[in-house]
């Protein structure tokens, strides 16, 4: 009989930008490297998961994609369905992958009952199951802590975290971030918190491999990130027209969820700047980052840790709306002499290339700590060491707006 190895699905809901997916993904290639040799099933809400490659150990299921606007509404992305039907076949998707591969370990990204309670379901039937360790997963910094604490009290995330989950991974730096103290975790709760440090990006499947979009970035690029770029157009306007002290360049990735008509617009821009580049996309910018003279990037998390990794030079200009985490994340980097940050209603084509011609700062940084292979590993074995037990706590079937 063949030897059942040890089994992990992760869940990311992925309803705006690339970060949950992409954090998702550097945990699954971590977790998939150790000593267990464990099968990792990724169930992510983004079908960009597809440009990834992906490790020998792990697969993907895709789901139908949503899609949240700039007032952190929801929508289906694609499908002619109504919000209701989508939700539904998602969770039923969900569900049906757990219920088939049975995983021994499951961490759920950032929401602990799923993008519009849609992991309710599926939490019940692992919670059945009784052998299943379930980790809640959260990046560094939430959201303003008023307005985490409003939100989470709207969707009953404290029972739901006592009903289903066991331990809860958190991808940052307590001294930058004490999630327990800021959000007001309950002291139960709080005690189940672990703190991974930033996720290093250097460990990437692929960082180092050379590809069409950077096999040119030198110490003559300025590099401008916008993620998923999805929110990105503001940035991505005022770098294109920005006027970079000779002689250098620019390099503009855009992210595949700009659409197909403000990519053209800036490619506009593009054929009348000789020294400007634009790319869709780079799977693994760590080499260029490391080449750039100097990058200007957005502020979400995988950004701001690709820039801590790579130990780049970096301006970044916070996105404020719908939430508030990436200025707040910005501000205490910034504080620490580790970046730079230009608020956006300041970012513009001017003030990014003044920003690029100043002379590098010579603030005394404090360095926040990063993950370890071998730290994530000793923490799964931490993990499979619980048993579950998980209070009987009911909780109110509801419907809420916020999920990212």
């Amino acid at each position: 009989m063949t030897q059942r190895h040890l089994r992990i699905a992760l869940y990311s809901h992925d309803t705006m930008g690339l970060g949950h997916m992409r954090r998702n993904m550097l945990l699954a290639e971590e977790l998939a490297s150790s000593p267990h040799h464990p099968s990792v099933l990724l169930i992510s809400g983004s079908r960009e998961v597809r440009r990834f490659e992906v490790a020998r150990g792990i697969d993907v299921v895709s789901l139908p994609a949503l899609y949240k606007d700039s007032s952190a509404t929801y929508h289906a992305r694609s499908l002619g369905v109504s919000l209701t039907d989508l939700i539904a076949v998602r969770s039923a998707t969900i569900l049906g992958a757990l219920r088939a591969f049975e995983p021994d370990v499951f961490i759920v990204d950032n929401v602990p009952r799923g993008a519009v309670l849609e992991l309710d379901a599926a939490l019940q039937f692992l919670r059945r199951r009784g052998r299943t360790r379930c980790l809640l997963g959260l990046r560094d910094i939430l959201d303003e802590a008023s307005d985490v604490r409003t939100e989470w009290a709207r969707a009953s995330n404290f029972a739901a975290i006592r009903l289903n989950f066991d331990t809860i991974w958190v991808y940052g730096d307590q001294r930058v971030a004490d999630l327990a103290v800021e959000y007001g975790f309950p002291h139960d709760i709080a005690r189940r918190i672990r703190y991974t440090g930033y996720l290093d990006q250097r460990v990437r499947r692929g960082d180092d491999e050379a590809n069409g979009a950077t096999t040119d970035v030198d110490g003559t690029t300025v590099l401008c990130m916008l993620g998923g770029g999805q929110d990105g157009l503001a940035l991505a306007e005022a770098f294109a027209v920005a006027e970079l002290p000779a002689p250098l360049r620019g390099l503009l990735v855009t992210g595949p969820l700009m659409s197909l008509a403000r990519r053209e617009s800036l490619a506009g821009a593009a054929a009348q700047n000789d020294r400007l580049r634009i790319v869709e996309f780079v799977a693994h910018p760590g080499a260029a980052i490391r080449a750039a003279h100097s990058v200007i990037t957005m502020g979400g998390y995988n950004s701001v840790c690709d820039v801590l990794s790579n130990g780049a030079r970096a301006l970044v200009v916070p996105r404020i709306v719908p939430r508030a985490e990436q200025l707040i994340r910005a501000e205490r980097l910034s504080a620490r002499g580790l970046i730079d940050m230009m608020h956006p209603d300041r970012a513009t084509s001017d003030a990014l290339a003044r920003w690029v011609g100043s002379p590098v700062r010579e603030a005394a940084c404090e360095p926040v700590r990063m993950h370890s292979t071998r730290g994530l590993h000793d923490l799964l074995d931490e993990a499979l060491t619980v048993v579950p037990r998980r209070a009987p706590v009911r909780l109110p079937d509801m419907r809420v707006r916020h999920a990212s």
